[in-house]
């Protein structure tokens, strides 16, 4: 037997899509000329699916930082942490990141994919409950194959179903439910106050992941949890470098005083190669501008709810009512639908993701934006006004 032929329904998958002059699967950044535009096909496009939420892939001092790095440390550390992977840049920015979080203690991983995986795998393990939502991100829910828990899934964003869970797992057991500050493909807010709440209740430990949240999500930017003021019912937070930070990288922070244990139990953090020093720098200097851009944030809010408001008005079926982060969503009925929206979108001058099963819940074909705070007003109204164009050179009917 082939090892490759069970993933033939895939192909068989991708083969019916009827894309013609363009797929999002191979779309190339010809040359990014900003955070909000880039050439691809020799088209001039807006990027409005890069997940670039502070809008800090040009920020001028992190480059700065970034290119001495690189002068003074070279490309690569070559090694992980615990061997000779640790610069005084690493220490630094975990330094740096507990100062922003409040907290004790931080790990920085190679990818924000790495910190739920290793975290989540290293804290539960056989005899241990993991309770997860039904719509995690795959990093959870392969941390949770990976740590081979008792792993235990509730309807997405739904209270009353984790608190049944809850009640079921014996008493004394160890449990760890993990929740997303804000979920990847709808853009929607978990609730957090309860949903915590309701762990301590039950003895829970929890681990928030605040990916799609940091940057812009509460007064000083550090996500759902600081936003509806329950960080202290955290034990546990997770993020990512690649969102709202502007480079690549993952992090964890915790008051546990035993966190500093999982730096040499924690194998995705021991087996892998730590951060380039460029990055390293860059992530650094960001994080620094994070805590003090509250105008950007404001205005990256502003676009959302223009952009939501916008659509919406226009006839389009969203994925939430109102504008719950910067990740906008239009629900199309399938995925031909789906398949042609996107192409002529992207032939009308926008670029946003294309979001079907298995990425997101069954029966969902997303048109997916996630907005940055550099987009200019004008740019907003560019991308409704592409979406409206699009869904008339399709036949979309729109129900203003």
């Amino acid at each position: 037997m082939d090892l490759l032929d069970k993933f033939d329904y895939i192909l068989e998958s991708r083969e019916s899509m009827p894309f013609q002059k363009a797929d999002p699967l191979t779309v190339v950044m010809d040359e990014v000329l900003s955070e909000t535009e880039a050439v691809i096909q020799g088209r001039r496009t807006i990027l409005a699916g890069t997940n670039n939420y502070m809008g800090l892939t040009f920020n001028g001092e992190a480059i700065d930082a970034a290119k001495k790095a690189l002068d003074d440390f070279g490309t690569g550390t070559t090694g992980s942490r615990v061997l000779n992977g640790t610069y005084g840049s690493h220490k630094a920015l975990e330094a740096e990141i507990a100062r922003f979080y409040g907290t004790e203690h931080c790990m920085v991983f190679s990818t924000g994919y790495q910190a739920n995986l290793g975290l989540i795998s290293t804290l539960c393990a056989k005899d241990d409950y993991l309770i997860i939502d039904a719509d995690s991100h795959a990093s959870i829910y392969d941390g949770s194959s990976m740590g081979n828990a008792n792993v235990i899934r509730f309807k997405h964003n739904d209270v009353d179903n984790l608190e049944r869970r809850l009640k079921r797992i014996p008493e004394g057991a160890g449990k760890l439910v993990v929740i997303e500050g804000i979920y990847s493909m709808l853009g929607d807010q978990a609730p957090i106050k309860e949903m915590l709440e309701v762990c301590k209740q039950y003895g829970a430990m929890t681990l928030v992941d605040e990916a799609h949240s940091m940057g812009f999500c509460g007064e000083k930017g550090r996500g759902v949890a600081e936003m509806f003021g329950v960080e202290h019912l955290c034990d546990f937070i997770v993020g990512t470098f690649s969102k709202s930070v502007g480079t690549v990288g993952g992090f964890a922070v915790s008051n546990h005083p035993k966190f500093e244990t999982l730096r040499i139990a924690c194998r995705p953090y021991m087996f892998t190669a730590s951060l380039p020093p460029s990055v390293v720098a860059s992530a650094l200097v960001n994080i620094q501008t994070i805590a003090r851009s509250g105008n950007r944030a404001q205005h990256l809010w502003e676009n959302s709810r223009r952009l939501h408001a916008g659509l919406k008005d226009a006839g389009f079926t969203m994925a939430t009512d109102t504008a719950e982060s910067p990740i906008i969503a239009v629900l199309l009925p399938d995925l031909e639908a789906a398949t042609r929206f996107w192409e002529t979108l992207f032939l009308n001058g926008v670029y946003v993701n294309l979001s079907a099963p298995p990425a997101t819940p069954a029966g969902y074909f997303l048109m997916r934006t996630s907005l940055s705070a550099q987009h200019s007003t004008a740019q907003i109204d560019q991308i409704i006004d592409a979406f409206v164009k699009t869904a008339s050179d399709i036949g979309l009917s729109l129900t203003p």
